[in-house]
């Protein structure tokens, strides 16, 4: 599976080079998941979502930022709410255009320049905030929910009657190698937020737990 990389821009070029990438992104029809997106699919099945390439990159190179420079670092995992039943209940072209409106909505509350938006599947998107703190983390993750929100595309298979999304957080002081388990943790918010309902943000705070754990080495 390959993922998409979507930079905070104000551009307009932006529509053009988004639906390039998604063109770009598109596995062969042979190989093609169902529209919904792997990654749904994953959690469905109590398997952990396999990560592309960029996005692997862009952790790593988060990581070791942080770890260099003794900061913390957050991890936003955002998915479109029930796009399984969006997908059933709009058809393809319907689901391409949801998913476009809202990587833009997406990347658009993204707090700084060069912050990026790559995706995971077709409905889910993963941001790597090195060196922002939890607050500021979970902020952005109310802008984005609440910017989603505001797009006020119908959805008539969700509770809320408009499309929604949930997000997963996970913050902690990075130190040593990458340990995959960060992502996992976030991943498993998300999980936590959607069995909640619809537009939760779930936060999971890894500082204490890492900081007794040095203690005790």
């Amino acid at each position: 599976m390959t993922d998409t990389l979507i930079a905070k821009e104000t551009a307009d070029s932006f529509w053009a080079r988004v639906r390039a990438a998604l063109v770009g992104s598109r596995p062969a029809p042979n190989d093609r998941p169902p529209a919904y997106g792997q990654a749904a699919i994953a959690r469905s099945l109590g398997m952990k979502p396999r990560l592309g390439a960029r996005i692997e990159e862009e952790l790593v190179a988060g990581w070791n930022h942080a770890a260099a420079r003794r900061v913390s670092m957050s991890l936003l995992v955002v998915e479109i709410d029930r796009m399984a039943d969006y997908f059933a209940a709009y058809g393809k072209a319907d689901t391409d255009d949801c998913v476009l409106a809202v990587m833009r909505a997406v990347t658009d509350k993204l707090p700084r320049p060069g912050d990026t938006c790559l995706r995971l599947g077709r409905a889910t998107f993963v941001i790597v905030l090195s060196d922002l703190p939890m607050l500021m983390a979970r902020a952005c993750a109310t802008k984005i929910a609440d910017a989603v929100r505001e797009l006020n595309l119908p959805h008539k298979e969700s509770h809320a009657g408009i499309v929604t999304v949930s997000t997963g957080l996970a913050v902690g002081n990075p130190q040593g190698g990458y340990d995959k388990k960060f992502f996992e943790t976030a991943a498993e918010a998300l999980k936590k937020a959607q069995r909640k309902g619809l537009g939760r943000i779930e936060a999971v705070d890894l500082r204490p737990a890492q900081e007794r754990k040095r203690k005790a080495a």
